[in-house]
């Protein structure tokens, strides 16, 4: 490759901050650092015959290697997609599940109803913080590591949980619980855009939304089901039962996904041959991939500086990007709603329709209706629309903003959906019909989230867990505030008033929102400073 060549394709690369070569997409193509070009072809050709004894960047053999997880056969990367989900399934189920045990609580731990009520939000404030601080180690040691150390984190505080004596230590204890729940929430998507194309994403990004939310919905059913039979504790001991047996499977047989570390294990065990055959008078070299933490001929940051900075990446996204400090606001009020939601589901066919508390919990599968309904119709429509947009574009060239088409009918489902719930509700009428307002609602709520999250998964893909982690913050402080503030509204408003105002904000955000990212997102985007 002449000079004048290599930079024509330089200037379409680029730069990280310390001038290494690294093309947008997925996964980095690891360029030659020291020459500048890319390294030669490694198929089918030992590498001791490609190269001399000197520094060698491992890659993928080819663009069908099938040690990357891009090309792993599709049966694989839908039980890997659907093993993770249920982590995400038992994460949040076990947020809810205490919900109609909260009299038992009062009576045995001497709590005040509001006392009784944080121990369940707690938890889903815990989500708010945990991403901030786990997305990056992903980042650094891989995905498996991360989401199964966190996974018997959480197992093992909920064991404490069902063991709590007081008030103080079971509300404490929920919260580290919650830390440990929330690696769900920054694993989870990565784990996807590293088995997915993006032209696949939709139907795996439509299962991960819809299983974890099945959580949130089937949890007062099954833990009113268990308080009722064996004791509000084991809500706490089932449930961490169920994730240390997944734990468990996934420390034998989940593969590592992430292809930075893929590459990275690939290169230290040739480098131990190279080191063995250099001892026995054979050719030696080194072996490397092409990422600065990785470079053999500079020294390595020390481990504390580089989680420092990992640590702090969620943060600066979050900052200095407006693309997703505007997204993150759109999925934090979406993710309210739906808080806001489950927060009054009980009380209206408790206080309404007079429904003893078995009953009231099955109505909970209307919401379930609503996304299984995204789920099936929204997973193809979604991968549809961005190979459509795709095939429309100059050079065949993609943009996270192929996305956004999806969240304008999803928006204004949600609000849809929202008054026929809470004016059905308002007139006292079947409550069949106020069953298929929330459905409507569950159903929008769930479109839109998937649209948002491939959105931020196509605008930061070298830094998936990190951005993921970011749009949480504000998703989970809606999760906890919006059901502290929904039953005074609903008592002051009333079923039909309560429900329109919050239905017409959701319209602004729903319609106004992705306009702005459709039409001004790639300047949004460049406003923002280069991630690190």
């Amino acid at each position: 490759m002449s000079t004048k060549q290599h930079e024509e394709i330089s200037e379409n690369i680029p730069q990280d901050h310390d001038g290494v070569e690294i093309a947008p997409g997925i996964h980095h193509p690891f360029f030659d650092t020291e020459k500048g070009t890319p390294p030669p072809a490694q198929s089918g050709t030992p590498i001791d015959e490609q190269f001399e004894d000197t520094r060698h960047v491992i890659t993928w053999d080819g663009p069908s290697d099938p040690q990357n997880p891009i090309n792993w056969p599709r049966p694989r990367k839908w039980a890997i997609s659907i093993f993770v989900s249920l982590g995400g399934f038992v994460t949040l189920m076990s947020g809810s599940m205490i919900a109609p045990a909260l009299p038992a609580l009062c009576a045995d731990l001497s709590m005040t109803s509001t006392e009784a009520e944080s121990s369940l939000s707690i938890f889903i404030l815990a989500f708010a913080f945990g991403p901030l601080l786990l997305a990056p180690f992903t980042e650094v040691y891989g995905r498996k590591p991360v989401w199964v150390t966190c996974g018997f984190v959480y197992a093992g505080w909920s064991v404490v949980c069902g063991f709590a004596r007081n008030k103080a230590t079971l509300i404490a204890v929920r919260f580290l619980a919650g830390l440990g729940g929330s690696v769900d929430f920054v694993v989870a998507l990565p784990i996807m855009s590293d088995i997915w194309p993006p032209e696949q994403r939709g139907q795996s990004f439509a299962l991960v939304n819809c299983i974890p939310l099945l959580g949130p919905a089937l949890g007062p059913l099954l833990g009113g089901l268990i308080a009722d039979n064996i004791g509000w504790r084991w809500i706490f001991w089932i449930a961490s039962i169920f994730c240390a047996a997944l734990m468990l499977t996934a420390l034998l047989f989940l593969p590592e996904t992430s292809a930075t570390q893929i590459l990275a294990t690939k290169a230290k065990k040739l480098r131990a041959a190279a080191a063995a055959a250099a001892d026995t008078g054979g050719r030696g070299g080194e072996y490397q991939t092409s990422l600065p933490s990785d470079d053999i001929h500079r020294p390595r940051p020390p481990l504390a500086a580089q989680l420092r900075r990992s640590i702090a990446r969620p943060v600066r996204i979050l900052a200095t990007q407006p693309a997703m400090q505007l997204v993150s606001v759109l999925m934090a009020y979406n993710f309210g709603i739906l808080y806001y939601l489950l927060a009054t589901f009980a009380s209206l066919h408790a206080d309404v329709y007079r429904e003893p508390a078995g009953e009231t919990g099955l109505h909970y599968l209307a919401i379930v209706t609503g996304y299984l309904v995204a789920n099936f119709a929204g997973a193809g429509l979604m991968d549809w629309l961005w190979r459509r947009l795709k095939r429309r574009s100059a050079s065949n060239a993609t943009a996270p903003e192929f996305r956004v088409p999806l969240m304008v009918p999803a928006g204004l489902l949600t609000p849809a959906g929202l008054l026929w719930y809470g004016w059905s509700a308002e007139a006292g009428r079947s409550r069949i019909l106020t069953d298929v307002g929330a459905g409507i609602t569950g159903c929008g709520i769930l479109l839109h989230t998937g649209a948002m999250q491939a959105y931020v998964l196509d605008a930061f893909p070298d830094f998936t867990a990190s951005a993921m982690g970011a749009s949480q913050v504000l998703r989970m402080i809606f999760g906890f505030v919006f059901p502290i503030f929904a039953p005074a509204m609903q008592a002051r408003l009333g079923w039909g008033w309560s429900n329109t105002v919050i239905a017409l904000i959701a319209v602004v955000f729903g319609v106004m929102g992705p306009l702005v990212l459709w039409n001004f997102g790639a300047r949004l985007r460049a406003a923002g400073k280069p991630v690190r």
